[in-house]
């Protein structure tokens, strides 16, 4: 327990942090890597270079050092960071070199403002907090060991199928290089794939949710292919699965993580709501409801730019056809030529739940939202502003806070 001088000194940094926490996380990072270059091969250097996480980690030293009397605010936070660290095998010994690395941070870009009573303060905090995380790690790395099929750490697994699903999304089908079977997952989880980066002479973890429902031989991830941005460079290791791994190869795996998935404790409908490759999550719940025979009002809503990139359409319109309890409604931004409506999209436009809230909105829902980020706060004030209960509303944010992209 921290003492109350220890949490007074953290909570004052609190402003500092919120103002200057990215010049501090970039400094920090810059420094591990420099110190720890084998921790290259752990984090994504694609959000370093895009400043993802550089922006993400500013957040969470800063919200920590706000609520540090009360750490339990921040449980939603800590439950998807721990997920995400076991999905990409931080373990307790990575623990130190971080905090080493922190602490000489808060006093290099601090400068005469981290005084010795402010680092040990920091120093106590953070080993508060990395107990706390050590702790709920532990008992995932347990679970994931003891489901049948299971294991931790990193596990070949062989391409045994590669799909096309649109021009810019490819489902790969991936079965234990060893023989053995798959674990069970909650529909709607991810996993962490490694992959060696030959431009960055690294290997280099994504994550990508599972796009099929669970229970089967093998696991499905369905990838989109990144492109350069304005800023920033082309997806590394989306691209490197598109193009050079092949049915035979063999990918590095981790066990399904995610605190983002299908809630088993209830019968309410379901209403699922994605943009773009945010359906992947979304497949894998809708195909469990089928698969389960599932009787609850189901509805699919999803948004792409037009059809050439909408990835499973056929498959969506399959079931939606063969099953009463199933309802559709798909958005194309960008209707091009020979995008038929009825057939190939709905409406027109981007995703409106005001357009459709007769169909969308369904009593006592739960509602599931995967998407980009302004995709993601878009439906979620919607949704508010129609009267949905915001713990009706479960979300997955593509990126260095959320599942991989």
């Amino acid at each position: 327990m921290l003492s109350p001088q220890i949490r007074a000194l953290v909570k004052a940094t609190a402003p500092v942090l919120k103002t200057h926490g990215v010049a501090l996380t970039r400094h920090f990072y810059a420094r591990m890597f420099d110190g720890n270059p084998e921790l290259k091969h752990v984090f994504n250097q694609g959000h370093q270079a895009g400043g993802e996480q550089q922006q993400a980690l500013a957040g969470a030293v800063a919200a920590y050092a706000e609520h540090i009397d009360d750490p339990s605010v921040l449980a939603p936070v800590v439950t998807r960071i721990v997920h995400k660290h076991v999905s990409l095998g931080i373990r307790p010994e990575h623990y130190p070199i971080v905090g080493r690395h922190l602490l000489a941070s808060i006093r290099e870009v601090l400068g005469e403002a981290a005084t010795d009573e402010l680092v040990d303060a920091w120093a106590a905090a953070y080993g508060q907090l990395a107990d706390m995380l050590i702790a709920e790690e532990a008992r995932l790395y347990a679970d994931s060991a003891a489901k049948p099929g299971g294991w931790t750490g990193w596990r070949a697994f062989r391409v045994v199928g590669k799909q096309p699903e649109s021009a810019d999304i490819t489902s790969f089908y991936l079965a234990p290089a060893d023989g053995g079977t798959v674990p069970d997952y909650r529909p709607g989880q991810y996993v962490s794939v490694r992959i060696f980066v030959p431009e960055l002479g690294l290997m280099q973890p994504r994550q990508y949710s599972l796009s099929d429902a669970p229970g089967q031989d093998r696991l499905r991830i369905s990838v989109k292919r990144e492109p350069a941005g304005a800023e920033t460079p082309a997806g590394r290791v989306s691209n490197a699965l598109h193009d050079r791994l092949q049915e035979g190869g063999v990918l590095d795996v981790a066990p399904p993580q995610g605190d983002f998935h299908l809630r088993a404790d209830n019968a309410a409908p379901v209403v699922l709501v994605s943009g773009g490759v945010g359906l992947t999550p979304m497949m894998s719940m809708l195909n469990h409801l089928v698969a389960t025979d599932d009787p609850r009002q189901i509805r699919f809503v999803h948004g792409c730019r037009n059809g050439a990139v909408h990835a499973m359409k056929d498959h969506v319109n399959a079931v939606a056809a063969a099953r009463g309890n199933v309802r559709k409604a798909v958005f194309y931004e960008e209707v091009a030529s020979g995008d038929q409506p009825g057939r190939d999209y709905d409406h027109a436009g981007r995703v409106d739940l005001r357009a459709i809230r007769d169909q969308a909105i369904v009593p006592d829902a739960d509602y599931y939202l995967c998407g980009p980020a302004g995709f993601m706060r878009a439906q979620r004030e919607t949704l508010l502003a129609l009267g949905v209960a915001a713990d009706r509303i479960h979300a997955e944010a593509f990126g260095s806070g959320g599942a991989p992209a």
